[in-house]
C-alpha cells in the first residue's frame, strides 16, 4: 500500500510532502489499519467546506477543531 502525507501552512508555508510503501515493512498491517482508518469517514458524519475569503477548507465531524465548531454552528444558525 503506498501511503502519501502533504503538510502545508505554518510559519513559513513550506509543504512537505512524503510517501511511504508498506510492502516488506514489519509494520504494514499496523500502518495499513491506520491507513484505511484514517481516510474512511464516519457513516453520519457531517462533512463541511469553510470557505473565508476563496481561501477552502475541508472538514468533517468528528475531527472539527473547537473553533470549526463554533464557527460552524454560528454560519448554520445552530448557536454557538
Amino acid at each position: 500500500m503506498l501511503i502519501t502525507v502533504t503538510r502545508t501552512g505554518g510559519f513559513t508555508g513550506a509543504e512537505k510532502l512524503r510517501a511511504l510503501d508498506t510492502a516488506g515493512r514489519q509494520d504494514a498491517a499496523r500502518l495499513e489499519e491506520l491507513a484505511r482508518r484514517a481516510v474512511s469517514s464516519v457513516a453520519d458524519g457531517y462533512h463541511y467546506r469553510i470557505t473565508v475569503d476563496g481561501e477552502v477548507l475541508d472538514v468533517e465531524d468528528p475531527c472539527l477543531s473547537d473553533d470549526q465548531r463554533t464557527l460552524i454552528r454560528t454560519v448554520l444558525g445552530e448557536g454557538a
